[in-house]
């Protein structure tokens, strides 16, 4: 491969810089591209918005090309490899519809809760890793690694994630398990098929970071653990 396009839900500058006004979205480009640019590959950041202005252009066919979207706002005709994936997650009606039928979990559908936690999955050639929940901080788009939940909790979140996965025909990537956790009840939310914000959590926290785990995966570079860095004061 020669080039990745990283697509965002953003105002992108002529500069490949994303608006001070997504500093999250910023984030989450700048931890992407820096792992895919330690490898020596040429990174472009483009604007999803971009794509609905050419609407009569298809994805470019190029086998040194890798789209990138870390964002589930794409056009209907926009084409990549992980389109039927991308769909499927952004349907949230019949994704939660196909848990509550199939797996007989509680989904958010006509209820209060919406998921405030994060299971990550970082799905490899050889099977899934799972990693440490993610949290909702005290300040808007803050959030924190590791949740401690009882093992009780974290086995039907991987079932959940493991069949769900299995269900949309899921390729290598990172993966968020959006849901919430109340006492004992698991309720679904969504799922994710990209390390969206929630993930920058990871940074400077997990080893690799779900960025970084993300780029492997893509690039089929193995993941072999996932390793929370303890905090020193």
């Amino acid at each position: 491969m020669s080039k990745v396009i990283i697509i965002v839900n953003a105002e992108v500058k002529e500069s490949g810089r994303i608006s001070p006004q997504s500093p999250v979205a910023a984030k989450m480009v700048t931890a992407l591209s820096g792992a895919i640019q330690s490898d020596g590959v040429e990174v472009e950041v483009i604007a999803s918005a971009t794509l609905w202005t050419n609407y009569n252009k298809p994805a470019k066919k190029d086998a040194n090309l890798i789209y990138c979207p870390l964002t589930i706002q794409l056009p209907h005709f926009f084409d990549f490899p992980a389109k039927s994936i991308y769909q499927a997650c952004f349907d949230l009606k019949a994704r939660r519809q196909w848990v509550a039928d199939n797996l007989g979990f509680q989904t958010s559908n006509n209820h209060s809760c919406l998921g405030d936690v994060w299971l990550p999955i970082v799905l490899t050639a050889k099977g899934p890793i799972y990693g440490e929940l993610i949290g909702e901080g005290a300040m808007p788009n803050s959030y924190m690694q590791p949740i401690n939940i009882s093992d009780r909790q974290r086995q039907p979140l991987y079932h959940l994630g493991y069949q769900l996965l299995k269900s949309i025909n899921a390729i290598p990537s990172v993966y968020l398990l959006q849901c919430c956790l109340q006492k004992n009840k698991l309720i679904f939310d969504r799922l994710w098929p990209f390390p969206a914000s929630p993930a920058i959590a990871s940074l400077a926290i997990q080893k690799p970071d779900l960025f970084t785990c993300h780029w492997y995966c893509m690039s089929n570079q193995p993941v072999y653990d996932l390793t929370i860095i303890p905090n020193f004061p």
